[in-house]
């Protein structure tokens, strides 16, 4: 076995040679384990995770995974997902063979989650679908004879069922509470009027905004990392759109420029970190009390309106920078009650009109 005892440190350390999946020769060193069989196990399933053989336990194979996906997620992405497993999945399946892994486990990892913690459906769908996202890779690219993720009912929900969002009237009442043309006025103003993402209104500058013709354009995302700020592509590739804007929010940010000294087109118009946008948020409920939501939900906020004043889904799909009407439609499609009511009114309206034409 290719295991080491560091006499400086007196951890043990495994030391591997062996072929990637090109045939070339490679070499990785792991170190501090503190036995020697513990360097061993590392050895022995690093070897069958190069190979992949599924008699390897889950939290080595998550590796596995994160190495295959590392191009193909973006970095928030992947580093969210890596988040909530190592949080909520190792410690509980962590050590299993991801080919010994039952459905009857799964059953028990789920009800540990829920009985340890008051998540919500939505977090609870999540956590579901990176275990579910595991076992997929590991069926379609590394032949995991059977997926236990498919014999089990899904926990937690995904739809819009529980979706928290403010009328107009609490909105104004909200935004009542800032100096009108404000940044931070601003800020909401373009959250709530157009139903971009945080992200996307953080990473706005002036080139993204032509107010002669009304339009805000959304070509990427920004968020914080660290200590660092990162501005990349938004979310998917149909979240690049522009959404048009009413001419009261163009008059709006005109004049917010205006308080802009020479103020560069290429730099984000709002040099803050999302979360002191959740606490101005915070604090102006509070200030206006109204009840409490989240930034994300003035997303969700800007829809109801729109639902409300008869728009129809696939404008709202484009708007939004969804992928897929699915997407919308599972979402926000609780919102349209009220359409059925006047398909049926407007029944009513033309058999009675049939009605006076056969008198």
């Amino acid at each position: 076995m290719p295991v080491y005892k560091d006499k400086h440190t007196n951890t043990w350390f495994a030391s591997i040679r062996y072929k990637d999946w090109s045939g070339n020769s490679r070499q990785t060193t792991k170190r501090g384990f503190a036995t020697k069989k513990e360097a061993q196990t590392y050895e022995l399933e690093f070897r069958a995770s190069v190979c992949g053989d599924m008699d390897m336990t889950l939290s080595m194979f998550v590796e596995v995974y994160y190495r295959d996906k590392k191009g193909e997620l973006k970095e928030r992405t992947l580093s969210n997902k890596k988040h909530m497993i190592k949080k909520h999945v190792l410690p509980y399946l962590g050590e299993k063979p991801m080919n010994q892994i039952t459905p009857s486990d799964l059953i028990a990892w789920q009800n540990h989650i829920k009985d340890k913690y008051s998540f919500s459906d939505a977090y609870l769908r999540m956590l579901q679908n990176q275990l579910t996202a595991l076992f997929t890779h590991a069926q379609r690219i590394y032949n995991l004879k059977s997926n236990p993720c498919r014999r089990v009912k899904k926990m937690g929900r995904s739809d819009g069922r529980s979706l928290e969002f403010w009328t107009l009237k609490e909105y104004k009442q909200f935004i009542g509470t800032f100096t009108k043309n404000s940044r931070a006025y601003i800020m909401f103003e373009i959250l709530f009027w157009t139903g971009c993402r945080e992200g996307e209104m953080l990473a706005l500058t002036k080139n993204d905004i032509d107010l002669e013709k009304g339009q805000i354009s959304i070509t990427k995302t920004y968020y914080r990392h660290g200590k660092e700020d990162i501005v990349t592509e938004p979310k998917t590739e149909n979240s690049v759109r522009l959404i048009e804007i009413p001419d009261f929010l163009a008059d709006e940010i005109s004049a917010y420029y205006g308080s802009l000294f020479e103020y560069p087109d290429n730099l984000r118009l709002f040099p803050v970190v999302a979360e002191a946008v959740q606490h101005i948020m915070k604090a102006h409920i509070e200030k206006a009390g109204v009840k409490k939501i989240r930034v994300h939900d003035l997303r969700h906020s800007h829809v109801a309106y729109l639902i409300h004043q008869g728009v129809q889904p696939l404008i709202i799909k484009e708007r939004l920078g969804h992928k897929d009407i699915k997407i919308t439609l599972n979402t926000y499609g609780h919102l349209y009650p009220s359409e059925q009511r006047k398909v049926a009114d407007l029944l009513d309206r033309l058999a009675g009109k049939e009605s006076e034409n056969d008198e």
